[in-house]
């Protein structure tokens, strides 16, 4: 049974409407924080916007890099403390991200052509542009984390998902000859399989830990299975999450590569897809999608019922334009890459049923 949201309540989300946020500390005291949905709606609030990601302003370069740094850690940037240094190194259209073990965001920036990571332990920003030791990354999209702690990047201009260390170094690559255009990428660690959503294929390639082809899913098409245009990809427990963009849904299919799940239609209302990117589940089953048309970010079921919507079109904080990626970390907190705002919006999951 669907408890979040009502439609009223959806439109005024859509609308915006919220209580206005400032400083907030990540061991929860907060003053003026901003939840969705509101107080005043009488509604349970299930998730309270933390800050922004933005870049050199809150931390401090890795030795070597190019930029001026203020040295402040994740808790800093998070509560929206920044300075202005001159010619700061700072996102420009970030696409995707993770979390690593280590606690550290990382996140894809096609603006940039590289990789920004975010390291809250150090309080510092290191910035990977190399692909292979003689290449740079063109256009990163999808990041995930591989075998043995290795970095996953699948980079759409370059037709390839490369290997890095967990510090930056490239260690190989593969997909050459077998995607046209990378753009999502996730690992079943269960299964040791590599999916990678190949755009201009319509279909998913499969790969094992090695990077040796072993299946494809998914023809170009509307019918359940087929795909039209797929970019992010999600896991779910055992269910691989595919936005399936310009069929204007999400799919769901199980380990054996069937579609056990399927939702959205093109439309003007709120929990309508008009162009899905990002998905993502937290631990208690709930899936998001980034609704890039309409500068959401939207909540759905395990079923792919409609929950709630956050965000809205505007630079405000909390709010969107043409977002990109979403992606949850261990503790339940949200990342939405708000591309054409230069930034990583940041909530926190409060729970609930």
């Amino acid at each position: 049974m669907l408890r979040w949201v009502v439609p009223a309540l959806a439109a005024a989300l859509l609308a915006g409407c919220a209580v206005e946020s400032r400083v907030l500390q990540l061991d929860g005291s907060s003053a003026g924080e901003r939840l969705f949905p509101a107080p005043q709606t009488q509604e349970t609030p299930r998730y309270r916007y933390l800050g922004q990601l933005q870049g050199e302003t809150n931390f401090k370069l890795k030795d070597g890099q190019a930029g001026r740094s203020s040295g402040r850690k994740l808790l800093a940037l998070i509560a929206g403390l920044s300075d202005t240094p001159d010619r700061p190194v700072m996102l420009v259209r970030p696409q995707a991200g993770m979390v690593d073990p280590a606690g550290r965001v990382l996140v894809t920036d096609v603006g940039r052509g590289a990789v920004f990571v975010f390291d809250e332990a150090a309080g510092r920003l290191d910035v990977w542009e190399m692909a292979t030791r003689g290449e740079r990354f063109v256009a990163p999209i999808g990041i995930a984390l591989g075998r043995g702690g290795e970095i996953l990047v699948a980079d759409s201009e370059l037709g390839r998902v490369f290997r890095l260390s967990p510090d930056g170094k490239p260690l190989g690559e593969f997909g050459a000859g077998v995607l046209q255009r990378p753009t999502g990428v996730v690992r079943d660690a269960a299964r040791a399989r590599i999916f990678v959503a190949d755009t201009y294929g319509h279909e998913i390639d499969i790969f094992d830990d090695e990077g040796r082809a072993v299946a494809k899913w998914g023809e170009r098409g509307d019918g359940p299975g087929q795909l039209n245009f797929p970019t992010h990809l999600a896991l779910s427990g055992e269910l691989l999450i595919v936005s399936d963009s310009m069929n204007a849904r999400v799919q769901g299919f199980d380990p054996a590569g069937k579609p056990v799940l399927r939702f959205g239609e093109r439309g003007l209302y709120v929990g309508n897809l008009v162009r899905p990117k990002g998905v993502a589940a937290d631990d208690e089953g709930n899936l998001y999608v980034v609704e890039s048309m309409h500068d959401t970010l939207l909540v759905f079921d395990r079923e792919g019922r409609l929950l709630m919507s956050l965000g809205g079109s505007d630079a405000e904080n909390g709010r969107f334009y043409l977002p990109a990626g979403v992606w949850v970390d261990g503790r339940n907190r949200v990342f939405v890459a708000d591309m054409f705002n230069g930034r990583v919006a940041v909530f926190q999951f409060l729970g609930g049923n």
